[in-house]
């Protein structure tokens, strides 16, 4: 049987184990390797478009994909709210595939705490929740964005920030420092799939194809059959 991440995540009765995570996002970090280098971004990764089965997950909902070699202006209002990078909260109409980036940085702290990293009300709400976790970005950590800010007459509300370990208190340490690069500020700042399929999170355990082991059975939690 198949059910997307979201249904998968709801169902949990405990957390996910550190390699169901790795195993996981290495899956997706490789699919969003292969669409990027295609020349396609996603634009709406979320739980929901992530289906899962006891062996494999697969990336859905191509509704709102879009070359990457096109020509600007993108469409502002893509990915869900929770999910969404600042640059599409910010209203740019032109940015990259690393809004997907953005995207698996949340999902990742979401397998970790089984709820949203950022569960904003609003657009406001939901820069307002980011803010509050990474702190309000300056001219140094993305110049770009204040320039943004700037143009729709926007104030980041005044944060410290936080540190991500008392916000993902079960990941690991590796884990820690891939999510934060995932949403750093500066779309630039963020690692391509590639680069986070290189990251030391990967490099312990390693993905075991359906013909072997059954690594998501426990993940999983199917329904029993009916006899």
């Amino acid at each position: 049987m198949e059910k997307n991440l979201y249904q998968v995540i709801e169902d949990r009765k405990t957390r996910f184990t550190g390699a169901e995570i790795r195993n996981l996002c290495r899956q997706v970090f490789q699919g969003l390797d292969y669409m990027h280098k295609q020349g396609y971004f996603h634009r709406d990764l979320k739980p929901e478009n992530f289906l899962v089965t006891r062996d494999a997950v697969k990336i859905a909902d191509f509704g709102l994909a879009r070359e990457i070699n096109s020509k600007p202006p993108y469409t502002q209002y893509v990915c869900s709210r929770w999910y969404r990078a600042p640059e599409n909260i910010l209203h740019s109409y032109s940015y990259s595939s690393k809004v997907d980036m953005w995207a698996m940085g949340a999902i990742m702290a979401e397998l970790f705490n089984l709820c949203p990293l950022f569960p904003g009300t609003s657009g406001a709400n939901q820069m307002y929740r980011i803010c509050s976790v990474r702190g309000t970005p300056n001219m140094d950590s993305w110049a770009e964005g204040n320039h943004l800010a700037r143009t729709i007459k926007y104030k980041f509300p005044k944060f410290d920030g936080a540190r991500l370990s008392a916000v993902i208190p079960s990941a690991s340490k590796d884990a820690i420092n891939l999510i934060s690069m995932l949403i750093s500020w500066n779309p630039c700042d963020r690692p391509t799939a590639e680069e986070a399929l290189k990251h030391p999170f990967f490099r312990s355990g390693f993905y075991i194809p359906p013909s072997g082991h059954r690594l998501w059975l426990q993940f999983y939690q199917p329904e029993k059959a009916a006899n």
